[in-house]
Parts: structure tokens; sequence; C-alpha cells
């Protein structure tokens, strides 16, 4: 059978995982850093969430596996000569990053999260509600 509590608490792991990701991502859309030629530190690398789907050996759900991981391409260059990691020709390296993108990311999160607090109180509900009618029937 399968455990409603513990596929909502991993979708409750996975949003608050999605949201911390993006909110990362938006505090560290303004920084920068030097190009992969030039010298000094690397730029902030955004980060994404990837889920995979959990089952048991006879396919049953049981929930999602949630884990960071960098983004491909997550940097481009940007002009700004006077910037101190500038390289000979000028670049530096700035995270690409949409904020709009991660804004609607973040409110996905957010809804998710809502949408799994709500399983586990109607499962917890359900629960209560069997329990007292086995006492009620004893």
């Amino acid at each position: 059978m399968t455990n409603p509590l513990s596929i909502a608490l991993s979708g409750l792991n996975a949003a608050g995982k999605r949201a911390n990701a993006s909110a990362n991502n938006i505090a560290n859309a303004g920084t920068s850093g030097a190009t992969a030629n030039g010298e000094g530190p690397q730029p902030y690398t955004p980060v994404d969430v990837v889920q995979t789907s959990v089952t048991t050996q006879d396919g049953a759900p049981q929930g999602v596996k949630s884990a960071y991981a960098p983004r491909e391409n997550g940097t481009t260059t940007v002009y700004d000569p006077d910037a101190q990691y500038a390289d000979q020709n000028g670049l530096i390296a700035t995270p690409d990053i949409d904020l709009a993108t991660e804004i609607v990311n973040l409110q996905n999160a957010a809804n998710a999260y809502r949408a799994n607090a709500a399983v586990i109180r109607v499962a917890s509900e359900m629960e209560r509600e069997m329990l007292q009618s086995f006492d009620e029937t004893a």
C-alpha cells in the first residue's frame, strides 16, 4: 500500500529545495567573477533541482528524490573593463540568471509545498477519524 505521508514529505522536501535554489539564484544574480581564462574567483554558478520518482520494485510510488545540480552553461560574459577581475579583453563572468524565471520557479515551489502540506493534513485527519471510529465501536 502506498503511504501518502511519506510521498507528501518527499514532495515537501523537494519543494523546499526548489525554493532554496531559486532564492540563492536570485540573491547571487548580481555577482561577478573572473572568466574561465581570467585570474580571480569564479562567479556564482546557478543551481537547479533535479527530481526523480522513487518507486518500489513492483512500481508502486514512494515519492520523489531531489538533488541540487549546477546549471550547465550557467555563466555569461559581460564587458566591464573597470571590474577587478576583468580579463585582457575587459570581460568578466556573471551568472546567467533570468529573474522572472526564478520568481516563477519560486512561486511554483510555494504552490507545491502548499499542496503537499494539504495532503499531509488530510491524511492525518483521515487517520484520526479512523482511530476514533475504532474507539467508538469498542
